[in-house]
């Protein structure tokens, strides 16, 4: 009984969890914008700005987009992301998020 409910458990959390549809390949390419303060690879060599290797790619897009409306503010964050459109930003959290932190 308790492994039958176990299952049931770790399959309804599975179904749960949010599908992520950003291309990491495709946002290589789209980040060279960010890696001149963030890293190439995510891994920002100056500790005023911070690693994005590893992170949660919906943690990330939620952030770009919060940069975006503003509902975040930094000067030099708002023009960099407001060149990025929706599918850009889940393309460049799915590239960052595939990266490992250093």
């Amino acid at each position: 009984m308790v492994r039958v409910c176990m299952t049931v458990i770790v399959l309804g959390c599975a179904a749960a969890a949010p599908v992520f549809a950003g291309d990491a390949a495709a946002g290589k390419a789209k980040a060279v914008v960010c890696s001149a303060c963030h890293g190439v690879d995510g891994n920002s060599t100056n500790p005023i700005w911070p690693k994005l290797a590893g992170q949660h790619a919906a943690y990330l897009a939620k952030q770009i987009r919060a940069f975006r409306s503003g509902e975040r503010k930094d000067a030099t964050m708002a023009p960099m992301v407001n060149l990025l459109k929706e599918d850009d930003i889940d393309d460049v959290a799915a590239y960052y998020a595939s990266q490992k932190q250093k």
